[in-house]
């Protein structure tokens, strides 16, 4: 019998509850950010690709030009191979395999180094970012703001306020 009565109140409490959840719902002010967009085109992320690219760039073409060069010589040895003497091809294949290994080398530690600095410089976007997105959360009282989601309606999606307020422009307009 008590346990009767405890199941028909949970479930009056449960009817009572869902009643109001429209109305509640209704309240609820909910806004989403596309983070990936964000990162692609606010003016502080473009900025920071051209500063990796300055920065880099110069150490880049260096790369592929030692990388061209390396195929020249290769191309050169598979031509001059049959008139080489065993001696002679067996060291230009060696100094070519050192090369490569240098250039291999090289290239895990361009590719760990820009890593790096691009991280340094989206983690500055993303921090930038995360203030604009909180100023909007205060200034137009939402209730939650999602970074990552499957789907979001256009209604929700205040990517392009984040974006505006990263360039400059007031984010609540």
């Amino acid at each position: 019998m008590m346990k009767t009565t405890l199941i028909k109140m949970f479930a009056a409490t449960l009817v009572l509850g869902a009643a109001s959840l429209p109305a509640a719902a209704q309240e609820l002010k909910i806004g989403y950010v596309n983070s990936e967009r964000v990162l692609r085109d606010s003016a502080p992320a473009k900025a920071a690709q051209s500063k990796l690219e300055t920065e880099f760039g110069k150490r880049d073409r260096e790369l592929n030009d030692q990388a061209g060069k390396l195929k020249a010589a290769a191309d050169k040895l598979d031509k001059d191979a049959p008139t080489l003497s065993e001696a002679e091809r067996t060291r230009r294949q060696r100094e070519l395999v050192e090369q490569d290994r240098d250039l291999q080398r090289k290239r895990r530690e361009f590719q760990e180094d820009l890593n790096q600095r691009k991280n340094e410089e989206l983690a500055s976007v993303v921090e930038r970012a995360n203030r604009v997105i909180k100023q909007i959360f205060d200034q137009e009282k939402y209730d939650l703001i999602l970074q990552e989601v499957v789907f979001a309606g256009p209604r929700v999606d205040i990517t392009e306020k984040v974006i505006k307020g990263l360039n400059g422009a007031a984010p609540g307009k």
